[in-house]
């Protein structure tokens, strides 16, 4: 018999649309005894208003609602994902600065659930989260089921971000020369053209060149926004 880590990679793994790939995962999350199912993915960029996608199999009323308030803004399983990968569970404590926002994702049957983010794919943070209506998570079916849970998580981050990602972000696909990298990373550290032509020991004009082809590549407007999305999508 399969190990079920190989069953859920192959499952994974032959999914050829993001629909089909987000249905085997909440599929997988049923297994596990979770009725709903949600993934969300926050780019780190454009740094003054980062994108988001997020997929579920929530009530489509409640989407709508959550869409409709931004209460991405104030959801406190958000805010944990962006600063930590540990897993989060439900518990009114957690929700206790967002009452109204708690009290109505429970009167749409989001009473129980669990969350973990994953950070693997530079300048993006995605979070799995699985919740059910009707019975709390006990400290003995988390003991026993953690570990696929986690697993689960990282495996839908891997599969659903690669993706979602090109589609998203193009240039984080981008194929940077070494010398464009590394006149970007002098950038970064402030240096101008003509200081990063001493360092390099090449004409000004030539690191102009790098400079102009690396902001093309990433799509940015200068070189200050090409040296910022380099080092935010891991280049330098």
């Amino acid at each position: 018999m399969k190990p079920w880590q190989e069953i859920q990679l192959q499952a994974l793994q032959t999914s050829n649309s993001e629909h089909l790939l987000f249905q085997t995962i909440a599929a997988l999350g049923a297994e596990l005894g979770f009725d709903y199912c949600a993934y969300g993915l926050r780019l780190a960029l454009p740094l003054s208003n980062p994108k988001i996608v997020k997929v579920s199999n929530y009530p489509s009323a409640w989407q709508a609602q959550y869409q409709a308030k931004n209460y991405c803004a104030i959801d406190p399983t958000v805010k944990h994902a962006l600063r930590s990968s540990q897993p989060i569970l439900w518990t009114d404590d957690l929700f206790a600065s967002t009452a109204a926002f708690w009290e109505e994702a429970r009167s749409f049957g989001l009473r129980y659930g669990w969350a973990q983010s994953m950070r693997d794919v530079p300048g993006a943070t995605g979070m799995l989260t699985l919740a059910r209506s009707d019975e709390p998570l006990s400290e003995t079916e988390l003991a026993a089921k953690v570990f696929k849970m986690a697993w689960l998580t990282q495996n839908a981050h891997i599969a659903l971000s690669r993706r979602l990602l090109p589609k998203l972000l193009p240039e984080a696909d981008a194929k940077l020369s070494n010398r464009e990298i590394a006149v970007l990373r002098w950038t970064a550290d402030g240096k101008t053209a003509g200081e990063i032509a001493g360092i390099m020991k090449i004409t000004e004009r030539t690191v102009n060149f790098h400079i102009s082809n690396a902001a093309t590549k990433l799509n940015a407007s200068n070189k200050t926004a090409a040296a910022v999305k380099a080092a935010m999508l891991g280049f330098l």
